[in-house]
């Protein structure tokens, strides 16, 4: 699966597009530095600008690492909102495919163990616990975390999930 329109635009919605480099609002230590719609890597520094174009390729590029790592994750069949969620929510929080059991992103998480014994539900809730930074709830991450579950359940749009989770 790749990927839809609909998960693009919510993607979008949440990542926002910077063309400057900026040090990572999450981390405590300003690393590492981010550029585009969420992008970093060891090429990202401070100074680093781009134009549209390059942040739009680049977007794309990282998103199919997050649908092969999905692909690779779950087990049981999804819709494409699901998987559209799935990739979202690894993009934000990693795919955590190695071999420890710490739930540092999709791989080790509940959300997945759930999910592959085909407890959508169960699933489906646990989108929400993962909206701490540093053990604080933050109000973007609660944000993110409605969007995500919303298109987990396959519940409208990018526009309706947007304005949905606004007030949230």
């Amino acid at each position: 699966m790749r990927l839809s329109r609909n998960g693009i635009a919510v993607g979008h919605y949440f990542e926002s597009c910077k063309l400057v480099a900026y040090p990572d609002p999450g981390s405590r230590n300003g690393e590492p530095w981010t550029i585009g719609w969420g992008h970093t890597g060891p090429e990202v520094h401070k100074g680093l600008v781009w134009t549209q174009q390059q942040a739009d390729a680049q977007f794309l590029v990282d998103v199919a690492k997050f649908e092969r790592g999905v692909e690779r994750l779950v087990t049981v069949p999804l819709t494409q909102g699901q998987f559209d969620a799935l990739v979202l929510f690894a993009f934000n929080v990693g795919l955590d495919i190695d071999d420890d059991k710490i739930a540092e992103g999709l791989g080790d998480s509940t959300l997945l163990r759930k999910l592959n014994a085909g407890d959508y539900e169960g699933a489906a809730l646990e989108f929400r616990k993962w909206n701490k930074n540093d053990g604080k709830v933050m109000r973007g991450l609660t944000r993110r975390r409605a969007a995500e579950e919303c298109l987990f359940r396959g519940m409208g749009g990018a526009e309706s999930i947007a304005k949905g989770v606004k007030a949230a």
